[in-house]
């Protein structure tokens, strides 16, 4: 109901009342006692002649998203979701028209450009255009995992399609497409339900053996010894003790998040008072805290997305050697090598494994120039465009380096007995936990100032450590090995995959076990 305006002038009626064709508002006659009287006797009315009608009406069923009943902040939820949710289905056809229209040879090099270049460029307008700073689940973290898998794929068919089997290794081998995809497929692949927001990343090949439910058919037939296991044969192996496992390790990972974040935030490691005040071990040991509570909160994440993987019949990888079934062939991480990790390398392997798988396939072992700083480039630019991802990952190419120069020219003096090996390995395992927390610092400050100010308080101690371990110490490439013992690391790994291909982790690194 509209407020009248007191200075209005009186309106003409056109109906054919007696009163001489005018009617008077409430503010021409009378005090305000009448105003009020005449105002509160109008609604009851209107209030009375609405009870009648509704109560002839069905009552209205509130929903959380009728448009009519919810708040205007969970309208606008959803209304961003779902504009937000269709960057999947655009960058998803994009790429598919890449792989449709492009030539084959050069297909997987246009659709890696075209996925990585909209992915960074909708990361690019969620940062510095809507909420920098924001570090809580967006619509960019659902679109890195599925650039992993349309880059991934796309790199596949190119090897299915235009190589030979001579020209492949073995891991190449086991995940080369051999057919285009169609567009149902490709899609399934995709933006399955299962691993839309968190993955994990996984190979097409597998993908479709879960779709097609071929998966369990080669695994039945060996063992982890590659011999004939009928014993334990059945026709779907339950994920039941599995599920319930990492669950129970999602709630603990959980828990331990929440007690101890607020307690030991990286943030104060930068604080004034405290770098003034606190001796140096004590900033390294709070340091090493500090990411040691913050790592639970991925421990979470990534075990509980292969948890729900596992429990749709996604990620069966054979029998271990007591029958049990193996439901690891998905899984993002090892917590105990993570936490007991005696080398850089190591600690990587165990971290996030499918998506350094990932780097592994596209770019470690398709680039000539200098392998390693690339991979660390790729890595940033699919991290995000906050400056401290890009000075976590060049600093992790100098710790890469330094760790290999040292395992390479000093680990060998402490093989000669257990006592010296168990000494280095307490030593190796100090340092291994202070470079990794050292490495990642801007990784969480996400900013330069801070990011830089931190290095500061450690006098880039590392950093110059490293530049000098690496000048000390050169390890010459394996790129440049003679050719003898390349091709001696390539029997051995030929070897090692036809006795043990359960597992397309393992298929990706026997290169490297090798070494």
């Amino acid at each position: 109901m509209c407020a009248v305006d007191d200075n209005r002038p009186a309106r003409r009626n056109n109906s054919s009342s007696g009163d001489g064709g005018f009617i008077t508002t409430a503010a021409e006659g009378g005090s305000e006692a009448n105003r009020r009287t005449a105002a509160a006797a109008e609604r009851k009315g209107e209030e009375k002649k609405g009870f009648t009608v509704q109560a002839w009406l069905p009552k209205r069923q509130h929903h959380a998203l009728d448009p009519l009943c919810c708040s205007p902040s969970a309208r606008l939820s959803t209304s961003l979701s779902t504009r937000y949710s269709l960057h999947f289905l655009v960058q998803s056809g994009l790429s598919y028209s890449v792989m449709v229209f492009a030539g084959l040879e050069h297909m997987h090099k246009y659709c890696f450009i075209v996925t990585l270049g909209y992915l960074i460029l909708c990361q690019i307008t969620r940062v510095y255009v809507f909420d920098y700073g924001m570090y809580s689940a967006d619509f960019t973290g659902p679109m890195m995992v599925i650039t992993q898998k349309i880059t991934s794929l796309a790199f596949e068919i190119h090897d299915g399609l235009t190589k030979r089997e001579s020209q492949l290794t073995p891991s190449q081998k086991y995940l080369a497409v051999s057919r285009m995809p169609s567009l149902l497929e490709y899609l399934s692949y995709n933006c399955n339900f299962m691993g839309i927001l968190a993955g994990p990343t996984c190979s097409y090949n597998d993908y479709m053996a879960f779709i097609e439910g071929t998966g369990y058919q080669p695994r039945h037939q060996e063992n982890a010894n590659g011999k004939e296991n009928g014993k334990y044969k059945q026709s779907e192996p339950s994920s039941k003790n599995d599920v319930i496992s990492k669950l129970c390790t999602c709630a603990i990972s959980l828990a331990i998040y929440l007690s101890l974040c607020k307690l030991l935030p990286v943030e104060h490691s930068i604080d004034d008072d405290f770098v003034n005040s606190t001796p140096f071990l004590h900033q390294v040991i709070y340091l090493y805290l500090a990411m040691l509570a913050l790592r639970p909160k991925y421990y979470f994440v990534w075990t509980l997305a292969d948890a729900i993987n596992n429990a749709a019949g996604f990620g069966f990888n054979g029998y271990n050697i007591d029958g049990s079934p193996r439901w690891d062939l998905i899984s993002n991480l090892r917590i105990l090598d993570i936490e007991f990790a005696t080398s850089f390398k190591m600690f990587l392997d165990n971290w996030n494994i499918q998506t350094a798988l990932w780097l592994k396939r596209v770019c470690y072992e398709r680039c000539a120039i200098n392998p390693t700083a690339a991979t660390f480039l790729l890595s940033a630019m699919w991290h995000g465009v906050y400056p401290g991802y890009f000075l976590t990952f060049l600093t992790g190419i100098a710790m890469t380096m330094a760790a290999r120069a040292i395992r390479h020219n000093i680990r060998p003096y402490f093989l000669v007995s257990d006592s010296y090996k168990c000494i280095y390995d307490v030593i190796t395992w100090a340092w291994t936990q202070v470079a990794i927390s050292y490495t990642v610092v801007p990784f969480v400050l996400l900013a330069v100032g801070p990011s830089l100010k931190f290095y500061r308080c450690w006098y880039f101690c590392l950093h110059l450590l490293c530049l000098l371990v690496v000048l000390a110490l050169p390890v010459r490439s394996r790129r440049r090995q003679p050719k003898e013992q390349q091709d001696i690391l390539q029997k051995d790994s030929v070897q090692d995959n036809e006795t043990d291909h359960n597992s397309t982790d393992n298929n990706c690194n026997q290169k490297d076990k090798a070494t």
